[in-house]
């Protein structure tokens, strides 16, 4: 918390200069206080049989000033319970207003991968206490670079594409080990149309993918002195990574129903074909909004590179088998989780928010239940 504190005071201080310098600075802000309990000693999204109240927890900061007619600076400063509360600028980056119609971004920006990216952590701005784990729990949100955003009408429809490129470099978990993922000339591309109550929105991007998993390191090493090419092929070093997704939404203000689907591939690695989606829907009642949401995250698929073995003397097949398909099962997960919520709207832009639920490892049956509260406010 004393943390916390000192960087809330140092931007306070930020922000008072910025301020006196230029009139036109907005600020505004939000948070999500999140309590949450699983039913195990399992742990299930960071959270575990004792109760947490950090794991889900945010305080942001947003911070934006006109440069001049045309240009716009923004900053975004979040403290996350799961990092100490240690603030971090999520977004720094400029605008240009080239139309009417037309924008360029350029800086630390949100990448535009999903329905709710802008917006994920806003809670205030969904139903659920947090957005699908299957779909949203990605190490890639943010992006170093250049994205250039157009929108406007064609008839009755709304449309909106954005096309993004730069660099990311971020800490991340795969199969519940910790590592690092450098992801080069990422290009992404997306569009969205909107129509009365239908949203349809659709996305893809590439780059250059590379992992560092010290747990694998080991592994890695010990089939590249048995076979150099094949050791050099699972590691996934500057291997071209392909995203792609499709969502669809209807909200007719009294009820709403939206899915969500994501494909992941890195073929040239031992990083498994991840394919994951979720199925939504809810429906309002005066302040009461309860709803219900199943998703599922697949990565068990069948071990790669293992036809290239037969190609090998028989002493080496055995060992090389062992190791080729044991870092690809290290890392492969498939689990579905069910789960049923409830957001009451408190008071001018402040929501409660309750949901349990069922996640279940596909691999091996394992069950855990999860219950959560939250109060997401935005300022």
């Amino acid at each position: 918390m004393k943390k916390l504190m000192t960087n809330l005071s140092i931007l306070a201080t930020s922000m008072l200069v910025i301020g006196n310098a230029n009139a036109d600075v907005r600020v505004n802000g939000f948070a999500n206080f999140t309590a949450g309990i699983t039913a195990s000693d399992d742990a299930l999204y960071g959270f575990d049989d004792r109760v947490s109240f950090s794991e889900q927890s945010l305080f942001a900061v947003q911070v934006s000033g006109d440069i001049n007619d045309k240009m716009t600076a923004t900053g975004q400063i979040v403290a996350r319970g799961s990092e100490d509360f240690d603030a971090s600028f999520d977004w720094a980056y400029i605008t240009y207003a080239a139309t009417d119609n037309t924008s360029v971004s350029a800086g630390r920006l949100r990448l535009p991968l999903f329905q709710y990216s802008a917006s994920l952590d806003v809670a205030y701005s969904y139903h659920w206490v947090i957005a699908p784990q299957s779909i949203y729990n990605v190490p890639f949100n943010n992006i170093d670079g250049v994205r250039i955003d157009h929108s406007g009408y064609a008839g009755d429809w709304e449309y909106n594409f954005q096309a993004t490129g730069g660099a990311i470099d971020n800490d991340f978990v795969l199969g519940g080990q910790p590592g690092q993922i450098a992801i080069d000339n990422v290009v992404v591309l997306s569009g969205e149309l909107a129509y009365e109550s239908w949203k349809f929105r659709g996305v893809y991007g590439i780059g250059k993918v590379t992992f560092d998993l010290p747990a694998l390191n080991p592994a890695l090493g010990q089939l590249g002195q048995i076979s150099a090419e094949l050791g050099s092929t699972l590691a996934a070093i500057d291997d071209t990574g392909t995203f792609s997704g499709l969502s669809i939404v209807y909200d007719n203000f009294n009820w709403f129903v939206a899915s969500e689907f994501t494909l992941l591939e890195i073929e040239q690695s031992y990083y498994p074909k991840n394919t994951s989606y979720y199925v939504t829907a809810g429906y309002r009642a005066g302040k009461w909004t309860p709803f219900i949401t199943y998703e599922k995250s697949d990565s068990n698929n069948d071990p790669k590179f293992v036809e290239q073995i037969g190609g090998f003397p028989a002493p080496f097949q055995g060992p090389l088998t062992q190791l080729v398909v044991g870092i690809q099962q290290g890392v492969a997960s498939e689990d579905s989780t069910l789960s049923v919520g409830i957001r009451y709207d408190f008071d001018t832009n402040v929501a409660l928010k309750a949901d349990i639920s069922k996640n279940t490892n596909d691999i091996n049956d394992d069950e855990n239940t999860l219950m959560r509260f939250a109060i997401n406010y935005v300022f």
